[in-house]
């Protein structure tokens, strides 16, 4: 999975200095949240950039870039920072929003076991299967021609780059094999990104001390691996 993560030159001629930092977990033991991921939230929070930080802008013109609204439909960290309290999910999910808020970096979490072949990150093509539910209904939805989506093998599973996941792929508390999406875009250093992914990896393994992970940087002319 993790060697085969591809960013599309389409995606990449909208953003030169977009990277991605994958890193995949494998043998994790999740559970429902707790004082320990309500402390992260909590923690985090109250160092989070304020929404007109530059980092937080960056990715408001990335989407308009590719047509989008980013006032209508926020990138994901734009949207965290402005909940107060943070969301709790679960053990896995508060981890990373945890880190997410912290180092103002969207990231993505997905579950592998219902992951079909390799992660990309493409311009939609419109016609792109996208599971939601919507009034808790299950619907199938469709991005929009030209919008920068992360897909698999089955479709859609993040759409607007990272505004709204799909349902398959979600990480639950029976997740036991799951790949984290850590988005870059300048300002954010590449140092800080991976120290963010240090900071993930500290918490997954405070939740499963035998936890197996993985990590590749993808883009802004790097790729490189580390297993741990």
């Amino acid at each position: 999975m993790i060697t085969s993560i591809r960013v599309d030159e389409a995606v990449t001629r909208l953003r030169p200095d977009f990277a991605v930092l994958a890193v995949a977990a494998y043998g994790l033991t999740g559970g429902p949240s707790d004082e320990r991921s309500r402390r992260w939230l909590s923690e985090a929070a109250a160092a989070a950039v304020p929404p007109g930080d530059e980092k937080i802008t960056a990715w408001h013109d990335a989407y308009r870039a590719f047509g989008a609204k980013p006032q209508r439909t926020r990138p994901s960290v734009d949207a965290l920072i402005r909940r107060t309290p943070p969301p709790e999910i679960n053990l896995v999910v508060d981890a990373y929003t945890a880190v997410s808020i912290r180092r103002a970096l969207p990231i993505g979490g997905e579950d592998l076991a219902h992951y079909a072949g390799p992660a990309r990150l493409v311009r939609a093509g419109g016609d792109e299967p996208f599971d939601v539910v919507d009034r808790g209904e299950a619907v199938v939805d469709h991005p929009e021609i030209g919008e920068v989506v992360w897909r698999d093998d089955l479709g859609v599973t993040c759409r607007r780059w990272n505004w709204r996941q799909c349902v398959r792929t979600r990480i639950t508390e029976e997740t036991t094999d799951a790949l984290f999406l850590l988005e870059r875009l300048a300002p954010l250093s590449l140092a800080e990104l991976a120290a963010a992914g240090e900071e993930l990896a500290a918490l997954l393994r405070e939740i499963t001390p035998t936890v197996r992970i993985e990590t590749r940087l993808v883009g802004a002319g790097s790729a490189q691996e580390s297993p741990s």
